[in-house]
């Protein structure tokens, strides 16, 4: 099957031939480029983030607050293996549902898999609030 000629950049002022999408070498968008980051997001810095999470995990002794399960030896650390991976600051109630930032009673330990399955179901109630809402 013959392919198609090569295009152009879309940038007008561009004479480059297009290698992804529809754009050069030199006009690919910036990856992330418009998306916030954690500390613009959450008005808390890295280092209060660590601090928040050294707290809360003497407070929960390393524990899921959703499952109960105990926190992972740092030492048995597999990048392949998601169940020895250490335990997420997680806000209880989310910020978008009126969750406050900073308070502890709202913030608690999650291991990777309930954590990554809360995320998605607030995520779609997110998503729900944002459809009905047009």
């Amino acid at each position: 099957m013959p392919y198609a000629p090569p295009s152009r950049c879309t940038d007008p002022e561009c004479h480059e031939y297009a290698t992804k999408g529809s754009r050069c070498d030199d006009h690919q968008p910036i990856p992330w480029r418009g998306r916030d980051n954690k500390a613009e997001r959450y008005g808390i810095s890295s280092g209060e983030w660590r601090s928040l999470k050294a707290k809360i995990t003497r407070r929960d002794h390393g524990c899921c607050y959703l499952c109960g399960a105990e926190s992972p030896d740092p030492e048995q650390y597999d990048e392949g293996d998601r169940t020895t991976w250490p335990h997420e600051l997680d806000h209880v109630i989310p910020i978008s549902e009126g969750g406050a930032r900073r308070d502890l009673d709202n913030l608690g330990l999650a291991c990777v898999t309930c954590h990554e399955a809360k995320s998605k179901a607030e995520a779609a109630r997110a998503n729900a609030r944002r459809r009905k809402a047009r």
